[in-house]
């Protein structure tokens, strides 16, 4: 294949992330929906043409797509292995979850790129599309126990053939979601954003020859697991544990272990699941491919310097138990995959915590809080207002956690406020921070949030999909947890809250009330004791910690004007009575 020079390699990565980089924004602009087009819920790639393998990411998207992404091109990759017919101009669309998917709201739509007749290489959009049908309107169903009840599933089908848009399939796809009209906007938008990548990759290969291109991205995977092996050699060999727990599944009441074992050896790591879960009733189960792709973002966390190709992957064996939570197969629900992931990820930073304290944080607030209103307003026509929110990252090595972050599976953004009054008939009564909700530590873990948001329409449905309501994000190196998830409602004997915690369905209000979202902060880094005071009474002026949370946490008094009490502090943490 030849070799490359690092100026080159260095100019084309460039090129090809912008590549992803410009679908991404096209989608953006473009979208109909604001989870995609406000909060960037959706991403785009370049993959493999043989393995399907992830090439190139965007950098605006979402981790955890592309990711996935890379089994959902290999699906695409072995239908045509089995059925023939791939032609140029073909475009393919699917959701299936059990097929590189996420979950049914996610759709794919998978294009091959040829060059002298043969696949040069795949490109690939997905976005979150607000209502694909099921039992709840934004598709977040807590009490579903197939996927049927979550959402119309489309298997892998032709949108285009040879160049040739099959009005059909779109036809399908608006007949089953309660919104055609975003959904028909949302998919112009991602075929928009493919046109304008083949355009661009193909003047990318008409300057630099499809043999200097392939050599880079043949170099760019190389390079990405050589640096990821030396990263690995860095951390002391041996096996490093950490167990975490999903609330419930929405449907039984009892908590669901998840269990993971990193074993460091030479420059290999092996994750192994062995003792987590089997499958469940409710939505919290993911495929085998989606537990991968999780690994692949946190990995991506604790390993920041090298680059978001397949080559971080190479280096790492998995040990998915069938049958197990993370290993669904259809008809599973998986709805809430989100939730499950995002426990991934925490027990990758508790298990490295053990190997590498320097490299990791404390775990994020652990729940996208997917939360629908919905009814009709008063000329008869349907919303649907969904939306996830946000919450405090984890203390780190360096400082703080995240104040009022998104989930680290990605890299979207929380819709704002005005957006969503300007589009739903709500109200936000609070958007704040919520004080007492970081976990304490050396670095304090991030605060979560209050949202409070009431009605103007004469009555809505309600439905919550969350966690972290029983088991906190934990902190790391002796942090402390965070706060809780909490999630309340309006009933007429008074508020009310979740008997599951937080995942709640057919919750009924009328214009005027509200419902109250308090999400969890982030955990926190280090014994909170070993806090700069005078760090504790700057967050007890803030309202970030209250004056009783700086004694019982930090060991640190403050005044009731946020002074610091020096002497008391110091006689304090000597462990005498201030």
């Amino acid at each position: 294949m030849g070799t490359i020079d690092p100026v080159t390699l260095a100019v084309l990565n460039g090129r090809l992330e912008q590549i992803a980089d410009e679908m991404d924004a096209t989608l953006f602009r473009s979208a109909f929906n604001p989870i995609i087009a406000e909060a960037h819920d959706a991403s785009h790639g370049l993959y493999d043409a043989i393995t399907g393998e992830t090439l190139v990411q965007g950098k605006s998207g979402l981790p955890i797509f592309v990711g996935a992404m890379a089994f959902a091109v290999k699906a695409v990759i072995d239908k045509v292995a089995k059925d023939g017919g791939l032609a140029d101009g073909d475009v393919y669309i699917f959701n299936d979850p059990y097929a590189g998917g996420t979950h049914l709201s996610d759709f794919r739509l998978v294009r091959p790129v040829f060059r002298d007749g043969e696949v040069f290489c795949y490109l690939a959009s997905v976005g979150h599309y607000h209502d694909v049908g099921g039992n709840v309107p934004g598709n977040y169903n807590p009490v579903a126990t197939e996927c049927f009840q979550e959402g119309f599933l489309m298997p892998l089908v032709k949108l285009f053939e040879a160049g040739r848009f099959r009005q059909d399939i779109v036809d399908i796809l608006q007949a089953n979601s309660r919104l055609p009209g975003s959904l028909y906007g949302d998919l112009n938008g991602q075929i928009n954003a493919l046109d304008l990548g083949v355009k661009r990759l193909v003047d990318l290969l008409e300057q630099y020859g499809e043999a200097t291109v392939k050599t880079a991205f043949i170099e760019l995977k190389a390079r990405a697991a050589a640096l990821m092996r030396a990263q690995i050699t860095d951390l002391p060999d041996g096996t490093y544990r950490a167990q975490d727990f999903l609330d419930n599944d929405g449907i039984v009441d009892e908590p669901l272990p998840l269990a993971l074992a990193i074993t460091v050896a030479g420059d290999r790591l092996t994750l192994d699941f062995t003792g987590s879960a089997p499958g469940c009733l409710g939505p919290v189960n993911i495929a085998r491919s989606t537990t991968v792709a999780a690994c692949y973002v946190a990995m991506k966390h604790v390993f920041k310097e090298v680059p978001a190709n397949a080559g971080v992957l190479e280096p790492i064996d998995f040990v998915i138990p069938e049958g197990s939570i993370l290993a669904a197969e259809a008809p599973r629900p998986v709805g809430g995959y989100t939730e499950t992931i995002l426990r991934l990820i925490d027990m990758v930073f508790q298990s490295l915590a053990q190997a590498a304290p320097e490299r990791v944080n404390g775990c994020a607030y652990g729940t996208i809080n997917a939360l629908s209103l919905t009814g009709h307003r008063a000329d008869g026509r349907r919303w649907v207002m969904f939306s996830f929110f946000g919450g405090g990252h984890g203390g780190h090595p360096e400082g703080d956690g995240l104040n009022h972050g998104n989930a680290p599976i990605s890299t979207a953004t929380i819709p704002p406020l005005e957006i969503l009054e300007a589009a739903y008939p709500v109200v936000f009564r609070q958007w704040a921070l919520r004080d007492d909700s970081g976990g304490p530590g050396r670095h304090r873990g991030g605060l979560g949030a209050v949202y409070e948001i009431e009605l103007l329409e004469e009555k809505a449905d309600v439905f919550l999909f969350g966690e972290r309501g029983r088991f906190p994000p934990p902190g790391v190196v002796g942090g402390w947890p965070a706060a809780l998830n909490r999630f309340s409602y309006p009933t007429p004997d008074g508020e009310a809250q979740p008997p599951m915690a937080s995942k709640m369905v057919d919750i009924k209000i009328k214009r005027g009330q509200a419902v109250r979202l308090e999400t969890p902060g982030g955990g926190g880094y280090g014994p909170p004791e070993e806090r700069d005071p005078h760090a504790v009474a700057r967050d007890v002026r803030l309202g970030f910690v209250s004056s009783s949370s700086a004694r019982d946490a930090y060991r640190v008094v403050v005044g009731d004007d946020g002074t610091l009490d020096g002497p008391a502090t110091a006689g304090l943490r000597a462990g005498k009575a201030a």
